[in-house]
């Protein structure tokens, strides 16, 4: 039986049959269009750039490890909807460029005030009083002034330096030990001075939501590998790994949950910004954020199998046992092998975000190399708080309130990190407003759900 698919579907199927037109260079009739039945394969196309399609599905979300020391959570069946996750790990070089640009934001707006770097915006005409009625504008005119100033990102800086790192004497003199000082010979920036301010929805505990200013220092936290390693030499790794670009692609560590979010902020002006007219992100309004912990439960754990989980089940006994283990060759995890050894998957500390082969969705360490910020506040009893479609507990703590308030999940485990932490549904949770040499991030975006496969139902 001919099942017709729905508005959305035939929709989106135009544009996959558009995208592969293009391809082959070949105009493919409308009724094939009609016809078409979309893929996985063929929505992954129409992602943002670096991301994936991941069809909606259902996943039981239970505790599979063992460990005492792990919190356990009560099984729970969820579904969520269709997204587009990003292949990799955000990577320092995308950070940065988010950096970079708060920085010559600030530049701009705090310290130059030149018109020059600004858009000539044209100001709509002054509403003219009527004689008679002089608080009633004239029949016609505009009532309103604009008077937003927007940078103009052409006249700022080149695509090689940014701004705040001219070579211009004057600007110079105007920046330094302001924003930015000199460490080992290198200009790096004062991480209280480069502030991202955005909107944002913010809900508090008992569920309530409003729009917030909220103002986030966005410099990732300055020598973190020693911070986390006080007695270990990491002297190599923070005055490098975010700034050479030997680590442009690996990922960023030492973010937090906030600035984490606030790159997605930034990440969906960008891409608005630029997005074609009939993009699926400008027809949706679609917009980044972290993953929930049931997106990437359910993207971590895709075309996992039972046997795989055994496999490291078997290396956390061992590892507690004080046995000898062998590396997870079928798994492609970076990970701590066994106390005192961090080198036998083939990387010291992080790897390159492409390191190992990606899963079936195409997705690239969703577990081991760092561990993942989600949205989700954490709570022991998160699974009884939340639905069971697209589940997600939201909570935006203030910086004051105490620390079991300012928790969040955390996913993945990481290269420090032995077996127990590398299941997708063990889960851990670290402070809001801390950053850490093991912890980064990756981002999502809502994607229109579509029928990828239809069964029958009972009558």
């Amino acid at each position: 039986m001919k099942i017709k698919l729905n508005q959305l579907a035939i929709t989106l199927s135009a544009a996959v049959a558009f995208t592969a037109c293009r391809t082959q260079n070949r105009i493919v009739g409308m009724d094939n269009i009609h016809t078409s039945r979309p893929t996985m394969q063929s929505l992954t196309p129409l992602a943002p750039r670096g991301m994936v399609y991941v069809p909606a599905g259902t996943i039981v979300e239970k505790e599979d490890n063992k460990d005492t020391s792990v919190v356990k959570t009560a099984p729970k069946v969820v579904t969520v909807s269709a997204f587009f996750m990003d292949q990799t790990e955000v990577t320092n070089k995308q950070y940065r460029t988010f950096v970079d640009w708060v920085a010559d934001s600030v530049v701009v707006t705090d310290y130059l005030k030149d018109e020059k770097y600004f858009q000539k915006v044209k100001k709509a005409p002054v509403a003219k009083l009527s004689k008679s009625k002089a608080t009633v504008a004239e029949v016609g005119a505009p009532l309103f002034i604009d008077s937003t100033k927007r940078i103009d990102w052409s006249k700022v800086g080149n695509m090689k330096e940014p701004l705040w790192k001219t070579a211009d004497p004057a600007i110079k003199g105007l920046l330094y030990g302001k924003l930015y000082t000199m460490i080992n010979g290198k200009p790096a920036l004062l991480p209280g001075k480069v502030v991202y301010r955005y909107d944002r929805l913010s809900v508090d505990r008992n569920g309530s939501s409003k729009y917030i200013t909220d103002t986030v220092s966005v410099v990732p936290t300055p020598k973190v590998w020693s911070n986390d390693f006080p007695n270990s030499q990491m002297e190599v790794m923070d005055n490098n790994y975010y700034t050479n670009i030997g680590y442009d692609e690996y990922p960023v560590v030492g973010v937090n949950w906030k600035q984490a979010r606030a790159y997605t902020n930034w990440r969906s002006k960008m891409i608005n910004a630029t997005a074609g007219e009939v993009s699926l992100v400008r027809m949706y309004n679609l917009q980044y954020n972290l993953p929930t912990e049931a997106q990437w439960e359910y993207a971590a754990s895709k075309d996992l199998k039972p046997e795989d989980f055994d496999k490291l089940s078997t290396v956390s006994i061992k590892q507690r046992e004080g046995r000898k283990t062998k590396k997870v060759d079928a798994l492609g995890v970076n990970f701590k092998q066994q106390e005192g050894d961090y080198r036998k998957d083939g990387g010291t500390y992080t790897m390159h975000v492409k390191s190992y082969a990606p899963n079936s969705l195409g997705l690239y360490n969703m577990m081991g190399n760092v561990a993942e910020w989600t949205l989700d506040a954490f709570s022991p009893s998160y699974r009884e708080l939340v639905h069971d479609l697209n589940p997600v507990l939201l909570y935006d703590a203030a910086d004051t309130e105490s620390e079991a308030m300012r928790r969040k999940v955390v996913r993945g485990g990481s290269w420090k990190d032995n077996a127990d932490l590398l299941t997708p549904s063990t889960r851990a949770y670290e402070i809001q407003n801390v950053g850490h040499s093991y912890i980064g991030f990756r981002c999502v975006m809502p994607a229109p759900d579509v029928v990828m496969e239809q069964t029958k139902t009972r009558k």
